[in-house]
């Protein structure tokens, strides 16, 4: 399951042997695709082993 915006993305990883390498790809994904920093993407834990990866506003 995955639900995604211009700005974040929402996903459900099941393997948690993955989940490190996997937020890791994605961070790397959204800050290629925006263009900023990885320190701008903010990765929470919104349900069970439910992420959400979002692009933080320029600080």
């Amino acid at each position: 399951m995955t639900f995604e915006t211009a700005e974040s993305v929402t996903l459900k990883i099941w393997d948690r042997s993955a989940v490190h390498t996997t937020l890791d790809t994605l961070v790397e994904d959204l800050s290629v695709r925006h263009n900023t920093d990885k320190s701008r993407i903010a990765v929470t834990c919104s349900g069970p082993n439910t992420f959400t990866l979002s692009l933080n506003p320029a600080l």
